[in-house]
């Protein structure tokens, strides 16, 4: 994993995930504000993952989620869902929907790329 498209209406923490996931983990991140941006930018940049915020105005995660399995460029491409609404049901729901798993919000900077690694290395064993 080395790409990913990060999702988030919030300019704080669109800000601080791509400073903690470029600087700590690595990573080549780009950042959308919205899921309509997400869906005109995904496919030029390739993601390996998609880091897709759930309350969003306008297109909401489950909405933009719906749309990126419509484009042959993301039909498969792994989501991970940010939520502060992180409860076993949700999580369970946002499961249903496709999303390989949850971080919740707030999220600890330090351990973000930890926790996406962790992600990752599940669902690649999966």
């Amino acid at each position: 994993m080395h790409r990913i498209l990060h999702v988030e209406d919030e300019d704080d923490i669109r800000t601080i995930a791509k400073l903690t996931l470029e600087a700590l983990g690595g990573f080549e991140v780009e950042s959308c504000e919205s899921g309509s941006q997400a869906i005109a930018r995904v496919a030029a940049f390739n993601p390996d993952l998609i880091l897709l915020d759930v309350m969003m105005p306008g297109m909401d995660g489950p909405m933009t989620l719906a749309e990126l399995r419509k484009l042959p460029a993301t039909a498969h491409t792994p989501v991970v869902f940010m939520t502060a609404k992180a409860q076993p049901h949700e999580i369970a729901k946002f499961r249903e929907l496709g999303a390989i798993d949850v971080v919740t919000k707030p999220f600890d900077p330090q351990a973000l790329c930890e926790n996406l690694d962790a992600i990752w290395r599940r669902f690649e064993e999966a």
